[in-house]
């Protein structure tokens, strides 16, 4: 397992330490499809928790909160989560060779 990320802030939750992102299965009710999302788990002083990142088109994204971000609204959830994943070191990303 990797490394946590450096403590951070936010919204008055200090201490918080984000695990690297963690690619996931999800299900919605409305549908039979499985798809992936991004979960971002955290700990702090005053729990831990989670936030999934699921991308259903490129207008549309939905956020779900778990433990600490429990019942949070969808804009609340996106803030965190922009602000406590962790950022590429990568300016240049190489594209894998395939074939």
């Amino acid at each position: 397992m990797s490394d946590p990320i450096d403590a951070k802030e936010f919204e008055g939750i200090s201490g918080i330490v984000a695990k690297p992102l963690e690619r996931v299965n999800v299900r919605s009710r409305e549908s039979q499809v499985t798809q992936s999302a991004w979960k971002l788990e955290v700990t702090s002083p005053k729990g831990s928790g989670a936030i999934l990142v699921v991308e259903v088109s490129l207008q549309e994204t939905h956020y779900r909160g778990e433990g600490l971000f429990l019942g949070w609204s969808q804009e609340r959830l996106a803030g965190a989560y922009r602000a406590l994943a962790p950022k590429s070191d990568d300016t240049d990303p190489e594209m894998p060779q395939l074939g």
